[in-house]
């Protein structure tokens, strides 16, 4: 299956499709841990999009589709992906077309209270870069990863004012793909819109919407 998740930041992308790829045996696909791990390490392509993603804005669209297609082109991806992050934008969305169209495009609708509220509760693992939310997915250790024991802090792109600028740069450049995909009929939607929905809870709501059976 190839799966494209889309919504605003915060609205569970990442949650959602990481839980989604062991069950739909593809992988899943970040293209902001893709960023991330390249500035962490210092390479020309972490010192490229450094500034856009610390100020909230959004990676210009050929940097992107050339992280896209060499990733694609990897051999755990020859059943299909999952994208969290891809595209963000129409021209994104028609090179996705060329490259490897998607089957479905599952929307995840959020009022912005609850965006806000998520995302300002959100932290990640210095080292290893997994996603927490001091709301529903907590760590077992305060402060600390479950996974490698990493110090866990805010990105600077989810600070309140970074925030008020991805939600911007969404509402402008994001949101006319979910008409793009409405069209070609391939868009479901899942509303998640309960502060306290457990993860589980809500991979159940998609699979089901999706018409797969775990």
């Amino acid at each position: 299956m190839r799966l494209v998740v889309i919504g605003p930041p915060g609205s569970g992308k990442g949650t959602y499709a990481s839980r989604l790829s062991p069950i739909l045996k593809v992988p899943y696909i970040s293209t902001g841990d893709i960023f991330r791990e390249n500035i962490s390490k210092g390479t020309s392509l972490g010192k490229k999009v450094e500034k856009f993603l610390n100020s909230g804005l959004l990676v210009p669209d050929d940097i992107t589709i050339e992280v896209v297609k060499k990733r694609l082109k990897e051999p755990d991806c020859k059943n299909g992906y999952i994208f969290d992050g891809f595209p963000r934008t129409l021209k994104q969305a028609e090179e996705l077309e060329k490259i490897a169209s998607p089957d479905v495009v599952l929307y995840l609708s959020v009022p912005e209270w609850l965006l806000i509220k998520r995302i300002s509760s959100r932290v990640i693992c210095k080292n290893c870069g997994k996603i927490y939310n001091l709301l529903n997915v907590k760590p077992k250790k305060e402060g600390i990863c479950d996974v490698c024991e990493g110090e866990l802090i805010q990105r600077k792109d989810e600070t309140p004012e970074a925030i008020k600028i991805r939600l911007n740069e969404y509402e402008k450049k994001t949101k006319p793909i979910i008409e793009y995909y409405n069209n070609k009929g391939i868009l479901k939607i899942f509303s998640n819109d309960k502060l306290d929905l457990k993860p589980e809870e809500g991979v159940k709501k998609i699979l089901e919407i999706l018409g797969v059976r775990k």
